[in-house]
């Protein structure tokens, strides 16, 4: 046991022996670190390290121990490897002190949808804390881009790390790279060395994960890193921006086992970056389904009947969102009524929903590339792209410069190829649009075209009759 006092002739005695417990003492280590560190210390005299005391109290010469002093600087050492090691690097800055418990940022408390979600990441924040003082099973973050689930990860991490305790954290894009990387005959680490490591971490936490595009083998490496963590129990925190049903069966098998698992849902929160982002839905928030008219006057039993269908197929949608829905229609035909009406009822349900009109789109993507820009082209276009549910107003109605075709192509293939759910209005038909986009958008195993036949709305609305 180490010894809270040591006897004096311990201290002052500097036999052979003793100098052999001791290589600190010898000249050629005077300029170690360690050495100036504890070369002070009144209980080793500069040694860093000691004889423990019997139970009789008396020094056992047999065996050396490290002095208290050198303690510290050993737990300096670990720290500095474990901050090293953990692969956090500037995200060390993400703390439980630098996070509010009601959310990722300062948020007006106007609204009540808004209070809900505040109090949403409360329960959320409580979790993380209770977890990150007793990692055990699984913790998983579900929320969209910019709702604070990063910064509650790294914040466990960089926590456990205070604790001493080791962690490795990864962006699961980057670790499938770097294992693709690892094959190559001029990398620093080898395959296997990495993936045990990441395998075998007393605490893994994986930032973005999301199967819906991987590869075979992408797919492959993340199947055989979750089945052995869940199969030796090893403590995993996992963030996901997109709904557990785009996620691999297995993937999904673990993450059904409430008692191994824990899912914390975070509800967008209304006026941050994770629901709006420069784009308002501000105008649009009065558009709901209950006060959609699907009786209108002035128009025929046909056009009744189709637009009770595009209600249908609108509600169903909100409901359950799958695949593409795309509404065509000529300007007040109800089409952008519906789509808000999709997006304002997601949001009620506390799931995260981007409401995007297209050629205010465009204009924000050229904005992002001025230096007075708070946000980085990159970062506002990638939130654009992986949104778990956008919707786009006014398809077609953006000027057709090639750099704007460009950016709408990457984002519509994005989606597309990601099986991304997505709502699109238009009111051009699928014959005038560029057949990159219309492949994609009439493509039946992801898509649903519904064209709405009936007429401006505003032909419905009746003269104010004056008084006489």
């Amino acid at each position: 046991m180490v010894p809270t006092n040591i006897s004096r002739a311990n201290t002052d005695t500097s036999s052979k022996d003793d100098t052999k417990c001791h290589p600190e003492r010898n000249e050629g280590s005077q300029g170690d670190g360690a050495l100036n560190l504890i070369q002070g210390c009144s209980v080793c005299s500069g040694a860093g390290f000691i004889h423990p005391l019997l139970d009789s109290g008396k020094p056992d010469f047999s065996r050396v121990v490290p002095c208290q002093c050198k303690m510290a600087y050993l737990q300096k050492e670990k720290l500095t490897y474990l901050e090293r090691y953990s692969n956090l690097g500037t995200l060390s800055r993400f703390t439980f002190d630098t996070l509010s418990s009601k959310g990722p940022e300062s948020l007006r408390a106007e609204r009540g949808n808004l209070i809900a979600s505040q109090e949403n990441f409360t329960q959320v924040y409580q979790t993380a804390l209770a977890f990150v003082n007793k990692p055990k099973g699984w913790l998983v973050f579900l929320g969209p881009t910019g709702s604070g689930k990063t910064h509650l990860a790294c914040a466990i991490a960089n926590h456990r790390l205070a604790m001493g305790q080791p962690v490795f954290y990864i962006g699961v894009s980057d670790l499938l790279d770097h294992l693709r990387s690892a094959f190559s005959p001029s990398s620093d680490l080898s395959y296997d060395e990495l993936f045990e490591r990441v395998k075998n971490i007393p605490l893994l936490v994986l930032d973005d994960l999301g199967m819906g595009s991987a590869t075979p083998w992408a797919q492959e490496k993340l199947e055989q890193l979750f089945d052995h963590r869940f199969n030796t129990g090893l403590p995993t925190v996992i963030t996901i921006d997109v709904s557990l049903e785009k996620l691999n069966e297995r993937l999904r098998r673990h993450l059904d086992d409430k008692g191994f698992c824990q899912i914390c849902t975070i509800s967008p929160l209304v006026g941050s970056e994770a629901e709006q982002s420069p784009l308002q839905l501000e105008l649009l928030r009065m558009m709901t389904f209950d006060n959609f008219d699907c009786k209108r006057l002035n128009l025929s039993p046909e056009q009744r009947q189709n637009l009770r269908q595009a209600f249908q197929l609108a509600k169903e949608f909100a409901s359950n969102p799958e695949g593409w829905l795309i509404f065509q229609g000529v300007n007040g035909c109800g089409k952008t009524h519906l789509a808000a009406a999709i997006a304002n009822y997601r949001l009620a349900q506390g799931k995260p929903a981007l409401f995007v009109v297209v050629p205010d789109l465009l204009d924000h993507l050229r904005s992002t590339f001025s230096p007075e820009s708070k946000i980085s082209y990159d970062e506002f276009f990638e939130r654009i792209k992986t949104a778990p549910l956008l919707i786009l107003d006014d398809f077609g109605q953006h000027s057709a410069t090639p750099w704007a075709q460009e950016k709408l192509y990457q984002l519509i293939n994005y989606r597309y190829n990601g099986m991304l759910p997505t709502v699109i209005t238009t009111c051009a038909s699928l014959e005038e649009t560029e057949v990159r986009f219309s492949s994609r958008m009439v493509d039946p195993k992801l898509s649903l075209v519904f064209n709405i036949i009936v007429p401006d709305y505003r032909g419905d609305i009746r003269p104010v009759r004056r008084a006489k």
